[in-house]
Parts: structure tokens; sequence; C-alpha cells
């Protein structure tokens, strides 16, 4: 392998490597073009490139011990590690580190499920888990929990929570990694650390009291690089007897703010999953009458073309866990709370079923595909609908994009605050040179407590997949980060080639935030082996780079 890591020498990096295969074995070291290969990110603006962030080598250990004895040798020899569970997180990185000619830690052989309970609902896993893993082990054992699975479903609960991600049932579930309970974690030293009260020899409840006794560090390796979590636990969520969904339209575009109000208070009240919201007005895309209002946020002329076609300005699908009578109630009841908000807001009655689905009814093959999609996922069923719609499929059979970063800016919890985004970031399409017809009818996805936008990146590149054409795309992604910081809307999650500049949004106080985590991470790492770079995090060791995906 060519690729070396900073400052290490070619003798030095062998010596390394085959102590490497003293503590995991002969197969389980890739250092070979061929087998490095799949820990590239193939969606990389930066593919192909001299920048491209490939790793010298692999490492795939089964047991924590291993990952103890690798975290040694590491700073034996200052090499930097990157550590992944499934290495899944498409359009964040997937599998490639911030450093080139790291070595990527791969976890995918810790794959035991430790631990379902179903009483006391919660589960322990390693971290080559998937969700799909996890539901099989529940299913195959005729558990009563579900998961709260992402869409797809491939990842790790370890590698999604730990990123930040989030799900689609009821809203405590749905934050991935405040629904965790309890890890395991190898410090940058080679020691295990037990979080909460997995700190307590003989513990009986690691998985159900997070917090434990003093200062609890489990938030630091969310997102961050201050050690290799090896195992996890995580509240689940009993599985319900009954699902009810019930859609809800309102007549105006103002209508949204009091809509969402009302929503937001039957969510934190626990009553609904989450709501799926839209604007019908989509089927008037290529009016140009309409296109030209939507550009102007004329709210009195697409009110009024609204009406001319017998169509709401918004909709939001509410979904209700529980039993018959519980769910019905529920539905009753968030028609009288948005009717005190939205008098002329009407209701359509959706599905209502006992639970579990059949899988027939999990398929739905006579709903429109985006139905389709998200039907599994309402029932903690882990699938692959989100990729099968943006990559090359039979739904999908002319996809030109070979490239995907995600930007995902989050928008304060209110009506208000989401209609205003929508005008800044039409403002910010228009700035930075974007092809956006349809402003203000966006939709807005919603976790348990924000609002975000999501943005896909391929539209960058589109047509123009040559190097060129994909550092063009980079500098827009960048500008838009700056445009959207200027506005006051941040990033909570980025690829390894932008999350310096994410980072360097966070700046209240002189960057105290960028800088107390720089403090930490030299103090306990001070040989800056683990994930150098990871969220703009930088060690002395390695703080030369910083900044240097920009050039």
């Amino acid at each position: 392998m060519a690729i070396l890591p900073p400052g290490v020498s070619a003798e030095s990096f062998a010596t390394a490597i085959q102590r490497l295969r003293t503590v995991v074995g002969n197969d389980w070291v890739f250092t070979s073009d061929e087998d490095v290969h799949p820990y590239r990110d193939h969606f990389s603006y930066i593919k192909n490139q001299s920048n491209e962030l490939i790793p010298s080598a692999a490492v795939g250990p089964d047991r924590v011990e291993q990952v103890q004895d690798i975290v040694r040798i590491a700073n034996e020899f200052r090499i930097p590690l990157y550590s992944i569970s499934t290495g899944k997180n498409f359009a964040y990185g997937g599998p490639s580190p911030n450093v080139r000619g790291s070595v990527v830690v791969d976890l995918k052989r810790m794959d035991k499920v430790i631990e379902v309970d179903d009483k006391r609902h919660f589960a322990v896993v390693e971290p080559g888990v998937s969700y799909i893993d996890l539901y099989n082990y529940i299913q195959e054992r005729g558990l009563k929990v579900w998961i709260d699975t992402p869409d797809p479903g491939w990842g790790s609960p370890i590698g999604n929570s730990l990123d930040h991600g989030i799900g689609y049932t009821l809203g405590f579930y749905r934050d991935h990694f405040g629904a965790h309970c309890g890890m395991e974690v190898v410090l940058p030293s080679g020691e295990v650390m037990r979080t909460g009260m997995g700190a307590l020899p003989g513990s009986k409840s690691w998985h159900e009291y997070k917090h434990g006794f003093g200062p609890d560090p489990a938030g630091l390796f969310g997102q961050g690089n201050f050690g290799i979590v090896t195992k996890m636990g995580f509240r689940l969520m009993p599985q319900p007897e009954h699902w009810r969904t019930g859609m809800v339209r309102v007549p105006k575009r103002a209508d949204l703010i009091a809509l969402i109000e009302a929503v937001n208070y039957l969510s934190d009240l626990g009553l609904i999953g989450e709501p799926w919201y839209g604007s019908p007005l989509g089927a008037l895309s290529r009016n140009q009458e309409f296109i030209d209002a939507a550009r102007a946020f004329n709210a009195d002329k697409l009110d009024s073309l609204a009406a001319a076609a017998n169509l709401p300005s918004w909709e939001v699908e509410l979904q209700f866990y529980g039993s018959a009578g519980t769910t019905k109630a529920g539905w009753d009841y968030a028609q009288e709370v948005i009717t005190r908000k939205v008098p002329a807001a009407r209701f359509v009655d959706g599905e209502s079923f006992s639970v579990p689905l059949t899988p027939a009814q999990i398929q739905n093959n006579s709903a429109p595909y985006t139905s389709r999609m998200r039907r599994n996922i309402t029932q903690g069923v882990p699938g692959l609908g989100v990729w099968y719609q943006t990559t090359r499929t039979d739904n999908n059979p002319n996809n030109w994009n070979e490239t995907h970063i995600g930007l995902f800016s989050l928008v304060g919890r209110s009506g208000e605050a989401v209609m205003q985004a929508q005008k800044d970031f039409y403002e910010i399409a228009q700035i930075v040179g974007l092809p956006v017809t349809m402003p203000g009818i966006t939709s807005t996805p919603v976790n348990w407590y924000q609002h975000a936008f999501l943005m896909g990146s391929g539209f960058a590149a589109a047509g123009d997949n040559t190097p060129e054409g994909k550092l063009k795309a980079t500098k827009v992604l960048r500008r838009i980060l700056e445009e959207n910081a200027k506005r006051g809307y941040g990033d909570y999650r980025a690829p390894p080639i932008l999350q310096d500049d994410v980072a360097d949004q966070y700046s209240f106080n002189n960057h105290v935030l960028h800088r107390f985590n720089e403090t930490l991470k030299n103090a306990i790492d001070p040989n800056g082996i683990l994930s150098p770079g990871r969220a703009g995090i930088w060690p002395v060791a390695y703080s030369s780079l910083r900044g240097s995906l920009r050039k």
C-alpha cells in the first residue's frame, strides 16, 4: 500500500501491521489496494483525487480485548485510527477517515446481540449489530418490543446513535442517542470504561439509569473522538396493540403556523409518533402562475390558486400507537386540539390496524411509492427504502448521481420559523446559483424537538462528475454552509470534507466549545490517535491538517 499514515515511515508501519496481525490474525488485517477499496467513500466529491481520504489499512477485531491491543499499538507507533461499526453512513463519509492514511478499525465482527429484555424494554448490542440484525433477533424469539429504525436499516444502532441519527416512531425513541442507556468504551489509553451505572461492578440497572453518579461523560462519545464504543444499551418501545393514522389538511398558507403549534403540543404529550408534513400544492408545479407566486412568497395568491384547484395548502399525517380504543381517542382529541387552533382544518381518517401488521400490510403495494417506503419504518421494521430511491434501481433507472453529501440544517420548531426558513433557503439557493423552482412548499422533516430541512447535494454536480465539476460543487456546499450560518441555521452532521466548516460555525465566545473539546482531546489522547479531525476536533499532533481539505 503506497499510502502511509502521516509522519510514519514505511519500516515502522510494516512493523505495526505485523503486530496487528498477531492480535487479530492474518485474515483480519487488510492492506492491499483491493482489500482497502471498500473502506473508501465512494460518494465523495474528492474520490480519485490526490487528497481523497483513503485509509492505509483496516483491521477487524472480534472482541474488546483486541480493540484494546489495537489502540495500544497505535499509540506506540503514532498511527491514527478511525473506528466504524458497519460503515454504512453514506452521504456523511461512509467508512472513510478524516485523515488520509489512517487505519480503519472495522468493528463488524463484534456482532453480538448481548441482551434483549421485553419486560424492562431494553437491548444491549455490540457495534457490528445492524438494525436488521437486531430486528431479526427480536422476531426469531417472539419478543414484544420494537426498535426505532432509520431508513435504510443496514446501519448499526451504535453507529447511528453516536452520529445523532433519528427514527420514526414515538418521540423518545426517535432520538437514538437520547434513547441510549449505558455504554462501554475503549479509551485512547487502551483502558475500558463503562458509563453510568455500568461503573458500579455488578450493577443491576446499567441499562436503565444512564447517568450514574457524578459527571456523565457519555455525551462526549456522540460525534466525538474520545473513545471506541464496544457495547451500548438502548431503550426499546413496547410493542403496541394497535396503529392508526389520520390526515389533517388546512386551506391557507398561514395556517401552517397554528398547525405546527398544535402538532407540537400533541407530540410533546407523547400522543403521536412522527408527523409527516407536506404540501399538496406540488400538484401545481407546472403552473407558471403558481411558480411565480411561490417565488414571490405571495400568500394571498397562493391561497387563491389553492382554492381554485380545490387543494389544501398544507397537510400532516399523524400516527397513533396504543390500543384500538386509545388510538381512536387520541385521533379524536387531536382533531379537537387542531380545530381550536385552525377552525378551517379538515380531517380524513387514515388506516387502522392491529399490531403486528402482516407482511402484506407493511408492503402496502396499493399505496403510492413514498407511502410504501415509509410504512415499514413506522412499524419498527428496518428496510432499504431511501437507498432504493437514491441509487440506480428499477424505481430510478436513470440515476446520474455518483456523488452524494447530505446537509441537514436545523430550524426552529414553530410555524413562523419554518416559513421563514423557506424564504431563507430559497434566497440562499439563488445566491449560490441552484435551480430551485418550487420554493415555499418544502416539506419539513421533524425530529422530536426540532424541525430540519434536508438538502441532498447530488444536485450540485448534476451533469458534471468531472474532478472540476466536483470541486465546483464542493465550493457551492461550503457557500451554502456559510449563508446558513449567517441566518442562524447550523448543520448537525457532516461528512469529513465539511466537518471543519461546520465546526467553525459554532463560534460563540471565540469558539469556546471547540477549544473545550480540543483541550479534553489533548488531555485524554495525547498522541491524537483516535479519529483525529472527527467533528473538527484536531489534537495537537495533527493540528496542521485542520482545514486542509478546503485548499
